[in-house]
């Protein structure tokens, strides 16, 4: 039920989008089917709705080209396997030449095409018209109508790797109680992963919504999220080494028998850094937890002062080191 209310938003945004074109148009007369109008919504209205103005001049750009093509083609040979063929290859072109990252522009060569096939006076125009209207209309109405909240998108990620971390520093910090360094599985290595992938689609998103006007506050509370997932990003390396340096102690006390004592001291020690790292990712003042982890991780080089242990006591140090500079940075 909850993916069918998902649905509806943009169910209905697709249904007006391609309405409305479709009206304007027979309105103004171009035809009685204006189809090229709304093809569009169709085949712009995606899931990344704030995208529509980028894809939507893109197709414009693309049949202004193909439809340019056939008519010059057919303004210079008849209908014939030569024309096909010339438009053929001047359209695989244009598509290659218009396209970006996504691939070649398709629209070019579908334009050319569909002129080609409909050699009627006056068709071009039209043709042009009707997708002017519907490009129009999907560029301004597309990402105003039922579009999703990126800001809660973006902090649902963010909360939910907080979460994550939270989760399995409990669990490593239960295995150094009893002795244990706990060894990182492969699953680790893609939740040290994640907040670079979180970054990049908040930038991606930041970058199309400035294409949206009315879009702008959503892009002030988004930019307020980068500094939590600028520190998400740095502490997951600096965790990731901790964890490392873990899996390594592992492998080198398989044989003994009794706890590792340094593994057993770092548990409060690494209590406390989570606890300050859940904080700052939350947007709360950290300071008297990260007061606390370092202290402890004082007390633990105190009584600990071998170049091994200091080397497993690296990555926990350097995270308090990123939590201080969140903290000096914040406003």
């Amino acid at each position: 039920m909850s993916a069918l209310r998902g649905s509806l938003g943009p169910a209905a945004r697709l249904v007006v989008c391609a309405v409305v074109p479709w009206g304007l148009c027979v309105w103004l007369g171009t035809s009685t089917a204006p189809v090229p109008a709304a093809l569009p919504a169709v085949l712009i209205l995606r899931e990344d709705v704030f995208a529509a103005p980028r894809l939507a001049l893109e197709r414009m750009a693309g049949v202004v080209v193909g439809v340019l093509i056939a008519v010059a083609v057919l303004h210079w040979l008849p209908l014939s396997t030569a024309s096909f063929l010339l438009v053929m290859v001047c359209g695989c072109a244009g598509a290659y030449l218009l396209g970006g990252a996504a691939g070649p522009n398709q629209q070019v060569l579908i334009s050319a095409l569909m002129i080609y096939a409909t050699a009627t006076p006056g068709y071009p125009l039209a043709r042009l018209g009707e997708s002017a209207v519907g490009v129009a209309v999907v560029a301004l109405l597309g990402p105003l109508l039922w579009p999703p909240d990126p800001y809660r998108t973006a902090r649902a990620g963010l909360d939910a790797y907080r979460t994550e971390v939270a989760a399995r520093l409990g669990a490593i910090a239960d295995r150094a109680a009893a002795g244990q360094p706990a060894a990182a599985g492969p699953e680790a290595a893609r939740l040290w992963r994640r907040p670079q992938a979180l970054a990049a689609a908040l930038d991606g998103t930041l970058a199309r919504l400035r294409s949206v006007p009315l879009k702008r506050a959503d892009s002030a509370r988004l930019a307020g999220l980068r500094p939590r997932l600028g520190l998400a990003a740095r502490t997951a390396l600096t965790l990731q080494f901790f964890t490392g340096e873990l899996t390594d102690r592992a492998r080198a006390t398989a044989a003994a028998t009794g706890p590792d004592p340094a593994v057993r001291a770092l548990e409060p020690l690494l209590r406390a850094t989570s606890r300050a790292l859940d904080e700052a990712l939350r947007g709360a003042d950290c300071t008297a937890e990260l007061t606390r982890a370092r202290a402890l991780d004082a007390a633990h080089r105190a009584a600990f002062p071998t170049r091994h242990d200091a080397v497993l006591r690296a990555g926990l140090h350097l995270t308090h080191e990123a939590l201080a500079d969140h903290l000096a940075a914040a406003p």
